[in-house]
């Protein structure tokens, strides 16, 4: 078991590619937090993932509750190795000029500002240990753009600036910091698009199809495991051949 003994804290992870990780994690051995705003679905994920788990309810848009969050595993275990900011919305799909403020603070408060929170508070917690493990799920519209996702892929590309800004700072700190940056994964957040935007997306894509939540998972899971040690601020592509740099 490779994460023995390891507690991770994972955002969004009730449901989607943040159940995946969770899951993914639990099997090699690590303790889980499961932070969501849902907290019933946070509830149900951490039963589902056994005794090693617990459900924690939070806005990682709010500094309380997120500042709250990153404690909870460190008074039920005394540790936290491993964070994956994985919580996220796409927000509308439409054009520029059809956005409302609403529709741009509200999709850059969760998909960057809650990136920011959490990972502050993590680092804040890894530093007098000297070790640590953060994850920040970006995705391909952070590198590339996507039509009508605009709040969207300019949140995802902070995320991307960030994971590069903060792994410089704590490289010899021992605090390992990456970004994955997936293209199209089947979860319910495709329901959020229009079918032309998912079309367009998929099109984009050299093999022709969607990815999945346990492929995110996978890299996930290397990306925390003592096999990953001379590695940090980088972008990991997981984009069917997407991706173009």
């Amino acid at each position: 078991m490779p994460l023995a003994g390891r507690t991770a804290l994972v955002t969004g992870g009730a449901r989607g590619i943040g159940l995946a990780i969770a899951m993914r994690l639990a099997s090699e051995g690590a303790r889980i937090a499961v932070l969501d705003v849902d907290g019933p679905a946070a509830e149900a994920a951490a039963k589902r993932l056994g005794p090693d788990a617990m459900p924690i309810a939070a806005d990682v848009t709010r500094t309380a509750e997120v500042e709250a969050a990153v404690k909870g595993p460190i008074e039920r275990w005394g540790r936290l190795d491993i964070v994956v900011n994985n919580a996220g919305i796409t927000g509308r799909s439409v054009p520029t000029w059809e956005l409302t403020d609403e529709d741009w603070h509200g999709v850059i408060a969760c998909d960057l500002t809650g990136v920011f929170l959490v990972s502050r508070a993590a680092v804040r917690v890894m530093l007098p240990v000297g070790r640590g493990r953060i994850i920040n799920i970006a995705s391909i519209a952070g590198k590339e753009g996507n039509p009508t996702l605009v709040p969207y892929s300019a949140a995802k590309a902070g995320v991307i600036g960030l994971t590069k800004a903060l792994a410089k700072e704590v490289a010899t700190r021992g605090i390992l910091v990456h970004a994955i940056a997936p293209a199209v994964v089947a979860t319910e957040i495709l329901k959020q698009m229009t079918k032309e935007t998912v079309d367009y997306l998929i099109s984009k894509i050299p093999m022709g199809r969607v990815g999945t939540p346990e492929e995110v998972a996978a890299l996930v899971a290397w990306l925390v495991s003592d096999e990953c040690t001379f590695s940090t601020g980088a972008v990991w592509d997981l984009s069917g051949g997407r991706a173009t740099y």
